[in-house]
């Protein structure tokens, strides 16, 4: 496998004579691709396992659960890159953890906050319905600009801006609440918890993005190994959160209570979903990656109308799909001079 810089030739990994490989364009393509697929699975398949009947799963043991199964996945991968070789694979770990203490330190605030905000969500949506919670999420993509020109240094165009604002406004239109009012009234008393703990969430995923970003293109370390480096911090803290929040549960009815078939399947896509977010983030970018996420926001939609027939699109969802699709369109254009008026920060 190799990875192309732009700062110097490719890196191999582990594989003297690896084959070529696709272009960074194509894998930024499939990355983003991939990741919608997979956000607009994993909407519905936690949508179906959190209604489910019976007893309820605890949130914070998936958490953890599926930060471990993350890191599997990496040894798994860094296993087949290094040809079946386990001391290969010791001898990475080692050099790039062991024996690198502070940039393994360095996950510890990415690893923190991405285990909060998982926890923020799971809450989030035990007090919104999935529409607020949709609207309301799409605030990182905000949150992600702000702090990728503020962190990264990154020069966002004037139309790159306009687009972010054209997608916020129209995912918020795709979204828009249509319950009756004793619906609403039904949901007052613990909204304020749900939105508080969503927007928390949105400024965590922005900066702890961001973050990650730049570790991962400032550094030619393995992909694979940065996410082992985070799953190992995330585990930590997820099993602390396991302990303060839901202790006394677990020792009644054991961490795998509730688990069953759906909740694996959920677990699964989680585990694979952060593989996917790290390869998009080091191929494409934080605030495309929010664009994905908002598409695969409206893919669902469209798949509850035409597959479960709980939805019925709107003038104001085809309004609110336009103005992604063009939105999307827009953030993508580069002119073709180099003297684009940029925004700066």
């Amino acid at each position: 496998m190799s990875r192309a810089y732009p700062e110097g030739p490719p890196e191999k990994v582990f594989v003297p004579n690896a084959p070529p490989v696709p272009t960074p364009k194509i894998y930024k393509y499939a990355a983003l691709f991939t990741l919608v697929l997979q956000t607009t699975s994993i909407i519905l398949l936690l949508r179906v396992s959190r209604t489910a009947s019976g007893v309820k799963y605890l949130s914070s043991t998936a958490v953890a659960v599926t930060e471990v199964l993350k890191v599997l996945i990496c040894l798994a991968v860094m296993l087949v890159q290094s040809g079946g070789s386990v001391v290969e694979v010791v001898r990475s770990l080692h050099a790039e953890i062991w024996l690198k203490p502070v940039e393994t330190l360095k996950l510890l605030i990415p690893a923190a906050l991405y285990t909060i905000q998982n926890n923020l969500l799971f809450l989030a949506l035990s007090h919104l319905d999935a529409a607020t919670y949709q609207v309301t999420y799409q605030l990182k993509i905000l949150t992600t600009a702000i702090f990728s020109v503020t962190m990264l240094s990154k020069r966002i165009a004037s139309h790159q801006w306009i687009a972010v604002l054209l997608l916020t406004i129209g995912v918020a239109l795709v979204q828009m609440p249509a319950g009756t009012d004793a619906t609403v009234k039904k949901k007052e008393g613990n909204t304020l918890i749900g939105l508080t703990a969503v927007i928390a969430a949105c400024f965590s995923s922005g900066f702890s993005g961001v973050y990650f970003e730049k570790l991962l293109k400032s550094s030619k370390t393995s992909l694979w190994i940065r996410n082992i480096q985070l799953g190992a911090f995330s585990i930590i803290i997820a099993l602390a959160g396991v302990i303060v929040a839901d202790w006394a549960a677990v020792r009644e009815g054991g961490f795998f209570q509730g688990y069953n078939w759906l909740t694996w399947v959920v677990i699964t896509f989680h585990g694979v979903g952060g593989i996917i977010v790290a390869l998009t983030i080091r191929y494409a970018d934080n605030i495309l990656k929010c664009f994905a996420g908002a598409v695969s926001i409206i893919l669902s939609c469209v798949i509850s109308y035409v597959f479960l027939n709980d939805f019925i699109p709107t003038m104001v969802f085809t309004l609110g799909t336009f103005m992604v699709i063009v939105a999307t369109f827009v953030y993508g254009y580069e002119k073709p001079t180099p003297t684009d008026h940029v925004l700066k920060p």
